[in-house]
């Protein structure tokens, strides 16, 4: 009977360590199950048609790795998964914390962009290898100037699937800057014009109404005048060239100066310059070349304080 009783009891063991054994499989069975699916929802991606300057594009519905070497700042500012950047906006100041990590690629340099596997590439239309990146993934063109500077950014985020993002920031952005824009008027009058210039090592440029330095703010959205003679020769190719000499004739009552670190201010000491009015009545405002060269959202807002402070506070 002991014996009966222990075979029994054996048996029990047996099928309960066979039970456990099952139950711990198919547990085991269904979390890789649901591993793999989780990953496979991660990598996987949908796509959507989007409609570029130059005709539809198939790109992913939420690009995770996006080489950006025209309209990074514009990304940055959305907080889209940039990976790749150029140089302009990998030494721009104002970029400083959000390119942190981001690799510096050019048009000219396939090989690294190869190795960042992107699954959407940006270029401009001036830019070189363009059927060849779009070989490595989809590739969507932009022209400088094509949109002013918040369509630009509403289409951005159609791009990167924020769209309704960046027009909750047009929105907020244009009233702000209009209503900065009355105030300013008010103070220093309806008909007072700004001009905005801008050296190098060997020119002096003075910029029309959309070639970024605040031209766009200023003219656009601040509704601010611009000296006749500039609007004659800058406002339709978007900047014009200058000689020392003849700086007066395109000075407005006040002046935006933006500064190139690495150019030649040299100007700024002759009496040609110290004699222009707003220079003698301390109406200039300074701006760093490479802060300014972008028209996004975080360098518009940038400029916005600037210059609320600069008219509104500083100068008279």
């Amino acid at each position: 009977m002991r014996k009966i009783s222990f075979i029994f009891t054996f048996l029990l063991v047996i099928v309960f360590l066979l039970s456990a054994c099952g139950n711990a499989a198919i547990t085991n069975s269904t979390e890789e199950s649901s591993t793999t699916e989780n990953e496979q929802e991660e990598t996987s991606s949908e796509t959507i048609t989007y409609q570029s300057e130059n005709g539809p594009v198939e790109v992913p519905e939420n690009p995770s790795r996006i080489v950006a070497l025209s309209n990074a700042p514009n990304m940055l500012a959305l907080d889209g998964k940039v990976v790749g950047v150029d140089e302009w906006t990998s030494t721009n100041p104002l970029f400083e914390e959000k390119v942190e990590g981001i690799e510096v690629v050019s048009d000219e340099n396939l090989e690294k962009i190869i190795e960042l596997e992107p699954d959407l590439i940006v270029v401009g239309s001036w830019m070189k290898n363009i059927d060849k990146m779009k070989e490595i993934a989809p590739t969507v063109v932009s022209t400088w100037g094509e949109l002013d500077y918040l369509e630009q950014q509403v289409e951005v985020g159609k791009l990167i699937n924020k769209e309704q993002e960046a027009k909750d920031w047009v929105e907020d952005f244009r009233k702000r800057a209009e209503k900065a824009g009355e105030e300013i008027r008010e103070k220093i009058g309806e008909d007072a014009t700004v001009s905005v210039f801008e050296n190098d090592a060997k020119q002096i440029y003075v910029f029309g109404d959309n070639w970024a330095r605040g031209t766009e703010l200023l003219y656009q959205t601040m509704n601010l005048k611009m000296p006749e003679r500039v609007k004659e020769n800058a406002l339709e190719p978007g900047y014009y060239t200058l000689s020392i000499e003849v700086i007066p004739e395109f000075a407005g009552d006040y002046i935006v100066l933006s500064n190139n670190p690495d150019g030649d201010s040299s100007f700024m000491e002759t009496d040609t310059w110290k004699n222009i009015p707003a220079v003698k009545n301390n109406r200039v405002i300074e701006l760093n070349t490479k802060a300014v060269t972008y028209s996004d959202p975080i360098t518009v807002e940038y400029l916005l304080d600037t210059f609320k402070t600069a008219f509104l506070e500083e100068i008279n």
